[in-house]
């Protein structure tokens, strides 16, 4: 085994491996296939500024690089992590030089491009303007939100995703031959290599590489690696998670909806991705609580009761106990009887409040705690529901005066919300029946 290991470091798998041809690179085919996007732009060998979206290691930077050789221009990196004022301001006096010198265009490349601030991104404006160079940005975030509006309108944005378990297949051949012809692996140990990897190139082959150490350094002759090898040489690691970013907020809408479709299964997997991946429970407690009143609520008051205990429970028990009473709530949640009746209810009339004057109490309906009060009439002809017949008053109003029914609460058809909506109709028609007498 020791001779398929040279004494040489050999360069990193994520470098040696990088695609030196847009025909080299795997995934992306919605972009880079015939007559795909970047496909045609590549083959027109006319620039355009761009913003690569995507998460890590879906190809950002080989796409990047391979545009300078495509356009045919000079190209210069730069990190936003790293760099400041300063490094954009040398990247604007080479690009400069390479007009100067040589001729030839610059394409810059901002890795990170979310990290500049607004004045570092305005910086680039006018020399993208001026035609100077060509910007490409590479960013994990939503460019909607974190690249400055003005750059934005002079880039097209490109959305990169994940690699599927086919293309990182393909990557792993691709790495083995390479780095460990020698090596047989089994089924099991390529996919829990790519189960590892979670759509992430470079991360499958920094765990192939991993793999290629650990083999070299054990010293021993294994010719073939199973499952139980990639389990010892690799800590277990969680799937790709951001706390703040696109992916928590695409993942918490994916739970809403779940539940809100009545899918339990659907809605524990996004639970557990997203406790897989650190998101905080306390904060799935508030949204489950937030999902009982809002899309649940009345067909089912239960909902929101058991809501509320599992957020309890989760406190007094912590993790991972705690997950599993949050875990019933959600199936609970999505089995249930669903009504957003008094949720639309509640908005409209809030919207109506923002914009209406504001109307005085009615005479009948104020209160009148004192003497003066009573003698104005406070309260006078208030009718109290307690005494009329099925404990309603029937015909009185409680609106200002001049103001229609709004009916803004639309009971459902489900649930309890059939006994309410029946409740209702009855009391309507005492109304009805009391405009009559």
């Amino acid at each position: 085994m020791s001779e398929l290991f040279d004494s040489t470091p050999p360069p990193p798998l994520a470098e040696a491996l990088r695609p030196k041809t847009i025909e080299d690179v795997i995934g992306q085919a919605h972009l880079l296939g015939s007559g795909k996007p970047l496909s045609l732009a590549f083959s027109s060998g006319k620039p355009h500024s761009m913003i690569l979206w995507g998460p890590p290691g879906v190809g950002k930077t080989t796409l990047a690089r391979l545009s300078a050789k495509a356009f045919d221009r000079e190209f210069i990196a730069i990190s936003a992590v790293l760099a400041g004022v300063k490094e954009i301001r040398e990247s604007i006096e080479q690009a400069q030089q390479n007009m100067a010198q040589y001729g030839k265009q610059t394409i810059l490349f901002v890795d990170e491009i979310h990290r500049f601030n607004k004045s570092q991104q305005d910086a680039l404006l006018p020399h993208v303007e001026s035609g100077l160079f060509t910007f490409i940005g590479a960013t994990t975030e939503n460019p909607s939100f974190e690249v400055n509006s003005a750059l934005l309108s002079r880039a097209q944005v490109y959305v990169l995703k994940s690699l599927n378990a086919q293309e990182l297949r393909v990557l792993f051949d691709r790495a083995h031959d390479y780095a460990m012809p020698g090596v047989e692996f089994e089924n099991t140990a390529i996919e829990s290599l790519i189960s590892f990897a979670d759509g992430d190139a470079r991360r499958l082959l920094n765990l192939t590489e991993q793999i290629r150490n650990a083999l070299s350094a054990s010293g021993s002759d294994i010719n073939i690696v199973d499952q139980q090898f990639i389990e010892n040489a690799i800590a277990t690691q969680s799937r790709r998670f951001d706390k703040g970013g696109d992916q928590f907020y695409d993942q918490i809408s994916a739970l809403h909806k779940s539940v809100r479709g009545s899918n339990p299964d659907a809605a524990l997997y996004w639970f557990c991705r997203m406790i897989d991946g650190g998101a905080d429970a306390r904060y799935l407690a508030r949204r489950i609580i937030r999902m009982a009143w809002e899309d649940i609520g009345l067909a089912d008051p239960r909902a929101i009761q058991l809501a509320n205990d599992a957020a309890q429970t989760y406190e007094r028990l912590g993790s991972p106990e705690g997950e599993l009473a949050l875990g019933q709530a959600l199936v609970y949640l999505a089995v249930a009887s669903k009504s957003n009746a008094s949720y639309k209810a509640f908005n409209a009339a809030r919207a109506y409040v923002a914009t209406d004057q504001s109307k005085p109490v009615p005479i009948h309906l104020r209160n009148a705690p004192t003497k003066l009060m009573k003698e104005l009439g406070h309260g006078k002809e208030y009718r109290y529901a307690h005494d009329e017949p099925h404990g309603y008053a029937a015909g009185e109003s409680y609106l200002p005066e001049g103001m229609k029914e709004p009916n803004w609460y639309q009971p459902v058809q489900r649930g309890l919300e059939t006994q309410i909506s029946e409740k209702m109709a009855f009391l309507r028609k005492l109304d009805d029946e009391s405009k009559k007498t």
